[in-house]
């Protein structure tokens, strides 16, 4: 298999290995394409075994794709495709299942989904008699999303909180956490915080984690929030050796 199929500016892209490289194309411009004969190109040419490479993409069914992709180019069945190939939740919670000890959680800690999430709030709105026409489960559950993705600490929360609701919100924030905490669980937006929460307290598992990805792909750049920036950053920051693909005009963030 060669790269006879992509046009020139595909395969300047697919062939350009050295350094970091951002690659801007519209929707059906071949983006997924490039980025999986970017990864078979590494292989092919021997730059990177199969275990050197982590690709990062935003669903499920693109991560399964891409594995289909991969293997139809490298002639492998899935069970062969030895690269790390996931959504970046799904990537950190295996980075979790080795390391959350010590961020004082154990192995076996629970993903709380939108649901659980939200029934865990009712119960701490209930135990504190704080009313449902001042904040619904809901509305506390997207809040908290978004003070997560935004990085927001309780104390910049408590600082800035104006209104009465805003201080009831304050209030109930930390106490979500604590609940999280003796529920040994994690919710969605936790899966990639506390990845950047180990590496920062334990260097050493960071630089394991860039000693074993030499060379991050990520899908869909434009949609990365914060921490997903983050993450790939200090992922990639030892080696600089890092594909994203992206189209500005499809940003989630705006």
């Amino acid at each position: 298999m060669s790269l006879k199929n992509l046009n020139r500016i595909q395969r300047s892209a697919v062939e350009a290995t050295t350094g970091p490289v951002l690659i801007f194309a519209g929707a059906g411009s071949g983006k997924t394409r490039v980025l999986t004969h970017k990864i078979y190109y590494l292989i092919r040419e021997g730059l990177y075994n199969p275990e050197d490479i982590l690709a990062v993409t935003f669903t499920n069914k693109a991560a399964q794709e891409m594995k289909l992709r991969i293997g139809k180019l490298l002639k492998n069945s899935n069970s062969q495709i030895d690269i790390a190939i996931g959504t970046f939740h799904s990537i950190c919670a295996r980075i979790l299942r080795n390391h959350i000890q010590h961020l004082g959680y154990t192995n076996n800690f629970v993903i709380y989904d939108s649901a659980d999430k939200r029934d865990l709030i009712r119960i701490i709105l209930e135990k504190y008699n704080i009313s449902k026409t001042m904040m619904t489960p809901k509305g506390v559950a997207s809040q908290i999303s978004l003070f997560k993705n935004q990085m927001i600490s309780t104390e910049e929360i408590e600082q800035k909180a104006r209104t009465v609701a805003e201080k009831k919100l304050a209030e109930v924030f930390p106490l979500y956490q604590k609940a999280l905490r003796d529920n040994n669980a994690v919710d969605f937006d936790d899966l990639l915080l506390l990845p950047l929460e180990l590496f920062e307290k334990h260097p050493r598992i960071l630089s394991a984690y860039q000693n074993k990805w030499k060379y991050v792909l990520v899908d869909e750049y434009q949609d990365t929030n914060l921490p997903q920036f983050l993450l790939v950053s200090k992922l990639a920051e030892k080696h600089q050796q890092i594909c994203v693909v992206g189209d500005d005009d499809q940003s989630i963030y705006g």
